[in-house]
C-alpha cells in the first residue's frame, strides 16, 4: 500500500522540493553576485602564471604552494605558504579593473598560522590598477590593508587601513585576531551607506560607521571657543582634608651621616682631601609629607564645553568607494615562517561570500582540526616510547655496571683468601 501523508512516500517529495529550492536559491544567489577574483589554487603550478613576485629588493622570501603540515582536504587546502624564516614576502595577482561606487566591497580570505608564528604579517593588500607589480614593497601606495597581525605579547590585531586623499586611515576600534594553528576565515565588508563590518570564521567581530571609527575627517562638532569654564566651577574630585596636621616629627633628613664609620688608615688629606664622614640612608625619613585627600563637598563633575558645528567639517559620501581596483598582495615579513594563505575572494555580495567561506573553509576546518589532534597524539606517543626505551637501556646497562662490579668483587676476596 502507499503511504499517507505522514509517511515517507509523503516526506519524499517535500525534501526533493526543498532541496531544489535550496539549490535554486544558491543559483540565484551566484547570479546577482559579480565577483571580481577567486582564488583557491586548486590547478597546480598554473597558480604562478597569476601571480608575480616582486622583485623589488634580490633576498624577498618564496611562496610555496602546500597544504601544511595537518589539513581538512590534501589538494582543497592547498595554499601559498611562506618558506624562508626572517624574510620579507612580496607577491601579488590582477585581475579586470573595477569601481566599488554604489556597491558593497568584501574582501575575504583565509589564513593559517601553523608554524604558531611569533612574529609576522597575515593581512592582505589591495591596489589600484597601476601598481608596479614587480617593485611591490611596504612603500608602494595601496587603497585597503587587512588582515591579522602579531608580534609577541602586545600585538595580535586585526588590521582595517583604508586609505583616503592618499593618507592611510587605520581604524581606532582593537579587533583581536585568531592566535592558534588552524585555518581562520577573515572578511571585511564596505557597503555604500559607509557602514563596515569585520568577521572572523563567519561571526562579526567588528562593526560601525566608516566616519565615526576611523578619522578620515575632521569632528562634526567641536568645542565652543567664546565660552570659557566658569571660574567657580570645581570640577576636583576629592581635595586636602584641613583638619589633617603634619606631625611634628614628620621632617627628618634623607641622608645622615654614619659617625660609626673610621677614617682608613691609609688616607691621605693630601691626596684625597679632608676626609668626611659618609652619608647613608636615613631610616626614619618617610619622604614629603602630604595630607590626607577626602572627597570634595563642592565637587560639581566634568565641566561640558558648549558644542558648536565645526566650520571646517564637510560631509564626504564617498569615503568608502575606490575606483581601478585590480591588484591584490601579500606584504609581509614573517620572523618564522609557515604560514598559508588561501580562499581569496573579492565580490560584491555580502551572502556570497558567506557561503563560499561556509562551502571552502567550513568544510574543512573540522577534518583539519581532526588531524591535528591525531597526530598531536601520534606525536606524544612516539615521544613516550622513545623515552621507555631510554630509560630501559639506561637501566640494563645499570645493571650490567653492577653485575661487572659484583663479579670484580668475588675475584678479589679469592684472591685474598689464597693469598692469606
Amino acid at each position: 500500500a502507499a503511504a499517507g501523508p505522514g509517511g515517507r512516500g509523503g516526506r519524499a517529495p517535500a525534501v526533493v522540493a526543498l532541496r531544489l529550492a535550496l539549490l535554486l536559491g544558491a543559483a540565484l544567489r551566484s547570479a546577482r553576485a559579480t565577483v571580481y577574483f577567486q582564488e583557491q589554487f586548486l590547478d597546480g603550478a598554473s597558480w604562478q602564471k597569476r601571480w608575480m613576485n616582486s622583485e623589488y629588493k634580490p633576498d624577498l622570501g618564496k611562496f610555496k604552494l602546500a597544504a601544511g603540515k595537518f589539513y581538512g582536504d590534501a589538494v582543497r587546502d592547498k595554499g601559498l605558504q611562506t618558506s624562508e624564516n626572517s624574510k620579507f614576502y612580496a607577491i601579488s595577482s590582477r585581475f579586470k579593473p573595477f569601481s566599488n561606487k554604489g556597491k558593497t566591497l568584501v574582501i575575504q580570505y583565509t589564513v593559517k598560522h601553523e608554524q604558531k608564528i611569533d612574529c609576522g604579517g597575515g593581512y592582505v593588500k589591495i591596489f589600484s590598477s597601476n601598481l608596479d607589480q614587480k617593485n611591490l614593497s611596504g612603500d608602494s601606495h595601496y587603497y585597503i590593508m587587512f588582515g591579522p597581525d602579531i608580534c609577541g605579547s602586545e600585538t595580535k590585531k586585526v588590521h582595517v587601513i583604508l586609505n583616503y586623499k592618499n593618507k592611510p586611515h587605520p581604524i581606532k576600534k582593537p579587533i583581536r585576531c585568531k592566535v592558534d594553528g588552524y585555518t581562520h576565515l577573515y572578511t571585511l565588508i564596505i557597503r555604500p551607506d559607509q557602514t563596515y563590518e569585520v568577521k572572523i570564521d563567519n561571526e562579526m567581530v567588528a562593526s560601525g560607521n566608516l566616519e565615526d571609527d576611523l578619522d578620515f575627517l575632521p569632528p562634526r562638532k567641536i568645542n565652543d571657543p567664546t565660552v570659557r569654564k566658569p571660574t567657580d566651577w570645581d570640577d576636583r574630585i576629592q581635595i586636602d582634608d584641613p583638619n589633617d596636621i603634619k606631625p611634628e616629627d614628620w621632617d627628618e633628613p634623607e641622608y645622615i651621616m654614619d659617625t660609626s664609620a673610621e677614617q682608613p688608615e691609609d688616607w691621605d688629606d693630601a691626596v684625597n682631601g679632608e676626609w668626611h664622614y659618609p652619608m647613608v640612608k636615613n631610616p626614619l625619613y618617610r619622604g614629603e609629607w602630604k595630607p590626607r585627600q577626602i572627597d570634595n563637598p563642592n565637587y560639581r563633575g566634568v565641566w561640558p564645553h558648549p558644542q558648536i558645528d565645526n566650520p571646517n567639517y564637510s560631509p564626504d559620501f564617498s569615503i568608502y568607494s575606490y575606483e581601478n581596483i585590480s591588484i591584490i598582495g601579500l606584504d609581509i615579513w614573517q620572523v618564522r615562517a609557515g604560514t598559508i594563505f588561501d580562499n581569496f575572494l573579492i565580490t560584491d555580495d555580502e551572502v556570497y561570500a558567506e557561503d563560499f567561506g561556509d562551502e571552502t573553509w567550513g568544510e574543512t576546518k573540522g577534518p583539519e582540526k581532526e588531524m591535528n589532534i591525531k597526530q598531536t597524539e601520534e606525536e606524544q606517543e612516539r615521544e613516550r616510547v622513545t623515552e621507555e626505551k631510554y630509560f630501559e637501556q639506561r637501566f640494563k646497562k645499570k645493571l650490567e655496571r653492577k653485575k661487572e662490579s659484583g663479579n670484580d668483587r668475588a675475584v678479589r676476596n679469592t684472591v685474598k683468601k689464597e693469598e692469606l
